[in-house]
């Protein structure tokens, strides 16, 4: 069984819903993985904002809007009068329960059931389309399997056990839909997976039912060597191993969440990256392979916070990294890239939720300097540590470009630089044309 996962540009518009159905059409059996139509969580995080403010007013009218938009493309995706009917009585329903919310007291926990509704419209809205055109397929509720634990981590035996009980209710079907996105906690409630957890999903419901493989369709045809939206020339990179994906999901390649990867990667999955706009074009594909050596691809991660921290009383004494690191681990908070000196540690974090905190806490045996609104650039690929020449290619193409800090060794799969985001289309440009010639 294959996992196939689609974005909201894919299932954006009745005629892209449309689109899909020869992509999800065969013999072979999958699951569907699909995110909400576009623009649609962005307006339900809208919705809760203004209740979160009591807006009441305010929230009616973006929840109006939403619904105008969705029955409009109910009308055009439907041909029947009976699905039309179909449809309308869905969208209808999940609206007026959007609507009962500016009627209570609102909190987090309704906040997580608001946002969910986007993934269990796209999916009802898409089955029924297949319904209509007579293609056998099952809905399969993701908040029956789905469920993460008190840290947040998929708990993949419930998910194996549960999803299993699901898919064995349609014994003589091979084509089934399900909401990306969306999942229990640990406590039974509604919640999700973050930002971009569809991927998440597809990655985890892959791992669950040991998948032949996982296919991420998106917009554009692969994961590209540099940043298509910022250079000008660049080309998708047919193979890459699952570090190296995971190191330019992690450090800002668009195309592909960060947390997709690790539950493939452990049940060896391969994962490949489709254009649902050019589906005959090859994409990338990402499996447990040997990598080719060399240098591949360039990703930007933007939004991040340095940290120098520097005490001539505690730098060279024992515990004091420790020191420095339970800070961090005490607000969850993750670090991206780190060096030191003699006299300084430098570092850096993208969650500056805590920062506040955290340099207060710094401040009591360091000195503290913070540098906002910077950009790691990650330059990856297979780079062996008994081969020399490729730190060199990196900082010589950068060389008109002042460099904040430099990370090489950590990892055989990248080299990081941080810029500030000034430079950050400046530094891609340059790579672009001192690694690949561009």
């Amino acid at each position: 069984m294959n996992i196939l996962k689609f974005g909201g540009t894919s299932v954006g518009t009745a005629e892209r819903m449309k689109a899909l159905v020869k992509l999800v059409s065969g013999s072979d059996k999958k699951i569907v993985v699909l995110s909400a139509m576009s623009g649609t969580t962005n307006t339900l995080v809208e919705i809760c904002q203004a209740l979160y403010n009591k807006q009441s007013d305010q929230a009616n009218a973006i929840i109006n809007r939403l619904e105008t938009l969705y029955l409009s493309e109910a009308q055009k995706l439907y041909a029947t009068e009976e699905y039309k009917t179909k449809g309308n009585d869905l969208i209808r329903n999940h609206f007026n329960y959007l609507r009962s919310f500016t009627l209570d007291m609102f909190t987090v926990n309704e906040e997580k059931a608001i946002l969910a509704q986007g993934e269990l419209l796209s999916t009802a809205m898409f089955h029924f389309h297949l319904q209509e055109i007579g293609i056998n397929s099952a809905l399969l509720p993701a908040l029956n399997f789905m469920r993460i634990d008190e840290n947040d981590e998929p708990q993949l035996s419930y998910i194996e056990k549960n999803l299993e009980a699901e898919l064995n209710k349609y014994p003589s079907t091979d084509l089934f839909i399900t909401q990306g996105y969306i999942c229990r906690n640990a406590f039974g409630e509604i919640d999700n997976l973050k930002r971009g957890g569809s991927d998440y999903t597809a990655s985890i419901v892959g791992a669950a039912i040991r998948a032949n493989e996982v296919q991420i369709w998106t917009d554009i045809d692969g994961m590209h060597n540099n940043d298509p939206r910022i250079v000008s020339k660049t080309h998708p990179i047919h193979e890459l191993s699952f570090d190296e994906a995971a190191e330019l999901a992690y450090f800002g390649a668009k195309i592909l969440h960060p947390t997709c990867i690790l539950p493939a990667q452990k049940r060896n999955i391969p994962v490949l990256l489709k254009n649902t706009m050019q589906p005959e074009a090859t994409g990338t594909r990402i499996s447990n392979i040997d990598p080719v050596e060399g240098l591949k691809a360039v990703a930007a991660k933007d939004g991040i916070c340095a940290i120098n921290i520097r005490s001539d009383r505690m730098l060279l004494a024992h515990g004091f990294l420790r020191a420095v690191f339970e800070i961090f681990e005490r607000y969850k908070t993750s670090i991206d890239m780190i060096t030191t000196s003699e006299i300084a540690v430098s570092l850096t974090i993208d969650n500056t939720t805590y920062l506040r905190e955290i340099t207060k806490e710094l401040e009591e045996f360091a000195n503290v300097d913070i540098d906002q609104e910077q950009t790691i650039i990650c330059i990856v690929g297979n780079l062996p540590k008994n081969k020399s020449g490729y730190g060199f290619k990196v900082l010589e193409a950068l060389k008109d470009i002042p460099l904040r800090m430099v990370s090489y060794g950590g990892s055989a799969n990248n080299i990081s630089v941080l810029v500030n985001s000034v430079h950050k289309k400046e530094a891609l440009v340059a790579l672009n044309k001192g690694l690949f010639g561009y």
